[in-house]
């Protein structure tokens, strides 16, 4: 599943953050209307959203694999709560194993982080889903959810930074061709108001470096 980016997105002419136009249509002024939300983006990051357990633990041999699981469907809600917004996701975990014989459950760790501005964790909590697979079946699924609490007034620009991109700008002026996002405050401002929550599996360190050479 790929990762999405939060708010990265600008006009080399103008960006209206709130008016008539919908997202993605070309304004009077030649400008792009993009709605920007407090609310976090929601992602799995690379090589996270999958698992595979072997038997045994130490062998990378196709046959030893045991059990496979993968976190996808994953949706998103966004509410408001007092002064904060409050993300919730859900997603789905589909577990494969190689021998159907007997009823058997895995319990498999899940992480859920809220980073602001793509680097700081802000918080993360571990949680984890149990797949019930039945005498005979060879496939089992399960549901699990995280939540992120996101501070609005830390997710909101500020004014002035708000004015800046969203300021009209028309053909000769000396900033019309300069996309607003390319000024270093402008964008350490934006990245500074971006949240984002992301889910995945809690790996142990070899299980991540066999996601990410195998």
């Amino acid at each position: 599943m790929p990762r999405y980016a939060p708010f990265i997105v600008a006009s080399a002419f103008a960006i209206l953050v709130a008016g008539c136009a919908k997202d993605g249509e070309i304004d009077a002024t030649g400008g792009v209307s993009v709605t920007r939300s407090a609310c976090p983006a929601v992602a799995v990051p690379s090589y996270t959203g999958d698992i595979t357990i072997f038997d045994p633990p130490s062998s990378r041999d196709a046959r030893a694999i045991d059990v496979v699981a993968d976190l996808t469907n994953v949706r998103s809600t966004c509410v408001d709560s007092g002064d904060d917004v409050v993300a919730t996701a859900t997603f789905d975990i589909i577990g494969r194993r190689s021998n159907s014989a007997g009823a058997r459950s895995v319990t498999l760790p899940y992480f859920s982080t809220v980073v602001r501005a793509g680097r700081l964790v802000v918080a993360k909590r571990v949680g984890s889903v149990t797949l019930e697979f039945k005498d005979g079946d060879l496939r089992a699924a399960a549901r699990g959810s995280a939540s992120a609490n996101v501070n609005r007034a830390a997710a909101t620009l500020p004014p002035e930074i708000r004015e800046r991109i969203t300021r009209k700008r028309r053909a000769g002026d000396t900033d019309a061709a300069v996309d607003p996002i390319a000024d270093p405050e402008v964008r350490a401002a934006v990245a500074k108001a971006s949240f984002e929550l992301l889910i995945g599996f809690q790996l142990t360190s070899d299980q991540l470096q066999y996601n990410a050479t195998r």
